[in-house]
């Protein structure tokens, strides 16, 4: 495997007002010709907006995007006919096919709402487009691994719209979240790739520090405030994650590991991507 490290201080975005956002990959105004994509990983916009404000009705196609709530209410209308207000937990799948149209605001009167915005290429143009939703607990996270999204058609996904299952992608992607606490650690094992893989050799993983707290990998690091997530292989690759900083994982055999421990002094959020190459 190898390791390439991304802080949180060289993604893109900025702080618009009603919205401050990062972008991981090349999104609206920011171009970064050295990430515009990572496997079928196309955006992770990590966004904040105020109360009453929000993203009006707009169009998508030809991608899967999916919102994973972290704190506040974030409400969604589509030209489907959904109509859902998400809170901390849920997480809402939009399968966009041939095209839909959708909002997503913050209804809430006093409380920013702060998720993670998330696209990935489909694996066939032209689907029928798709609604689905779930919701996964913060014990269902601690200290643990929890597999949140995954490929249609595998083990434990169900296409129904709503209820305990993993959710559907139509995408080569696994989505994991964890809640780690200070000194506790996960290892993942690389699955193995879908049928339709181009390069089922090698498989690519991100992990990002989800910024729940505020705590940068400079300050985590010098006064021992705030999570921080050190990343290691048995080949020996190995970083160390503060809030907001990401490692984009390369050349991943099926069966290796990959493993998380919070050498910090609180709770780590952690997200982590894991695609054919």
């Amino acid at each position: 495997m190898k390791f390439t490290y991304r802080p949180s201080e060289q993604r893109g975005g900025g702080d618009h007002g009603w919205l401050r956002t990062f972008h991981t990959f090349s999104f609206s105004d920011y171009f970064d010709p050295e990430n515009q994509s990572f496997g079928a990983l196309r955006v992770i916009n990590e966004d904040r907006v105020a109360p009453k404000t929000g993203f009006p009705t707009h169009p998508h196609r030809e991608a899967e995007i999916f919102s994973y709530i972290i704190s506040g209410e974030l409400s969604h209308k589509d030209s489907m006919g959904n109509v859902e207000t998400m809170v901390r937990g849920d997480i809402q799948m939009t399968s966009g096919g041939k095209g839909i149209a959708h909002s997503e605001y913050n209804d809430h009167p006093s409380k920013e709402v702060h998720f993670l915005q998330i696209w990935a290429l489909p694996w066939q143009r032209g689907l029928t487009p798709g609604y689905y939703t779930r919701h996964f607990t913060d014990e269902e996270k601690k200290d643990t691994l929890k597999l949140i999204v995954a490929p249609l058609g595998a083990e434990g996904v169900s296409e129904e719209r709503e209820g305990k299952s993993v959710t559907p992608i139509h995408s080569p992607l696994h989505f994991y979240a964890s809640l780690l606490s200070p000194s506790a650690s996960v290892t993942h094992t690389i699955v193995p790739p879908t049928a339709a893989s181009q390069n089922p050799n090698e498989k690519l993983v991100y992990v990002q520090l989800v910024q729940t707290s505020g705590f940068n990998t400079s300050a985590a690091k010098k006064d021992g405030k705030g999570p921080l997530v050190k990343i290691t292989s048995k080949g020996g690759e190995e970083t160390t994650l503060g809030e907001g900083d990401g490692v984009f994982i390369r050349g991943g055999k099926v069966g290796e590991e990959v493993r998380l421990e919070n050498v910090g002094a609180g709770r780590g959020e952690i997200v982590l991507f894991e695609m054919d190459a």
